[in-house]
């Protein structure tokens, strides 16, 4: 896959058709057009593209997930929805479709999203080289900012244009680093050896801040990683002894401390990055918070204590979850009400969870600055249905 990023550029250059950046601004007035990076919590269909390109490349998300979306997978890893779509509803947009696909050459679009699942930060050869962990899928954050630049041509045209187009758009960077950290964790490498490495992760995620930036971007989010240690998988995989749990969550501590230690440092490059450049925002996305809301008191954000810690879609366990027979799996099975679940597959959210975050970071409190201090006029996630043929 290490040589196949040039080729889909050629390949998928082709259906970029012009992105509506200039004149007409949309429901809100805040943003006309969304780019987005990052990995399965934003890829809503390159991954499913690559691998009906590239045999090696395997795809998980087929039904049952989008069953509650529009009763078919669409390459969103979730029951349906993802923040970024919610994002894009509540500022008036339709859904922002995948870099790999051709729902960019049927007409007009408002954005492009580059996100692919299993992404990482860092380059998989790195990832490869240090922790022995072969990723199938060659599409780091450096590379989707390669797809980036070079459809640039075909979606705004000449330098000025593309500048005016980049400034103006809303740019989601991720989340990302997320998988930097799960390949050593599946291979058996303690935490302490894994720490090292964050600061390469983080100053991995500021370098391409700084390249939008100088290509001209002025809103970026940037958002943190969850906390892993309440996810069914890692609560299945990594916890044993019963000191190593939260008494008031029951997630892993030292993992959760591990993401914090990533979210904190991002937080600090982020200050300095906005020192340097005073006219531009970049927003931090405070995934981790937003969603230990629901972790810490569920029944009082519509979800459910005792399913609090356990996938909708399993084969059973602790926390419906078995990394041998995974959603979609024979003998798994989906719960009757997902969005009263956080965890979808034991990895990934549900739609109620992510529309959960989207609120509270776009119409809340969980972003810095405060999303809605930019776009005061961001409309209510109120979660009904979108009308797309995505």
């Amino acid at each position: 896959m290490a040589s196949s990023s040039n080729s889909i550029s050629r390949i998928f250059a082709g259906f970029l058709m012009v992105v509506l950046w200039s004149g007409k601004l949309y429901v809100n007035g805040c943003y006309p057009s969304i780019i987005s990076f990052g990995d399965s919590i934003a890829d809503v269909g390159n991954k499913k593209q690559l691998a009906s390109i590239y045999p090696d490349v395997e795809f998980t998300c087929d039904p049952p997930y989008g069953h509650n979306f529009i009763g078919r997978s669409t390459g969103r890893c979730s029951n349906g929805r993802l923040i970024i779509d919610f994002l894009s509803e509540s500022l008036g947009l339709p859904l922002i479709p995948p870099y790999l696909s051709d729902y960019l050459r049927r007409g007009v679009v408002v954005g492009v999203n580059y996100a692919v699942g299993g992404a990482t930060a860092l380059d998989s050869s790195f990832i490869e080289a240090k922790w022995g962990e072969r990723s199938v899928v060659n599409a780091s954050l450096g590379v989707q900012l390669s797809w980036f630049k070079k459809s640039l041509p075909s979606i705004c045209g000449n330098t000025s244009d593309c500048r005016n187009f980049i400034g103006r758009s809303l740019i989601l960077m991720g989340e990302i680093g997320g998988n930097d950290y799960n390949h050593p964790l599946s291979a058996g490498i303690p935490l302490d050896e894994i720490k090292p490495y964050v600061p390469l992760v983080i100053d991995t995620i500021i370098s391409a801040v700084n390249e939008l930036i100088e290509m001209g971007a002025q809103t970026l989010v940037v958002p943190g990683n969850f906390p892993v240690g309440c996810f069914p998988s890692s609560l299945t995989m990594y916890g044993s002894d019963s000191e190593e749990y939260d008494p008031i969550t029951g997630c892993l501590t030292k993992l959760n401390e591990f993401i914090e230690y990533h979210n904190n440092m991002l937080q600090t490059k982020l200050q300095h990055t906005r020192e340097l450049n005073p006219n531009v925002n970049i927003i931090y996305g405070d995934y981790y918070n937003a969603v230990m809301q629901i972790y810490l008191s569920p029944s009082e954000h519509g979800f459910t204590k005792d399913t609090n810690l356990k996938a909708c879609c399993g084969c059973g366990g602790p926390y419906n979850f078995n990394a041998t027979a995974q959603c979609g799996d024979a003998g798994t099975t989906v719960c009757d009400e997902p969005d009263t679940y956080v965890s979808w597959d034991g990895i990934h959210l549900t739609e109620g969870a992510y529309k959960f975050i989207a609120k509270s970071l776009f119409q809340g409190s969980y972003t810095t600055p405060k999303f809605n201090s930019l776009c005061p006029t961001i409309t209510s996630l109120a979660g009904g249905r979108l009308s797309s043929s995505i």
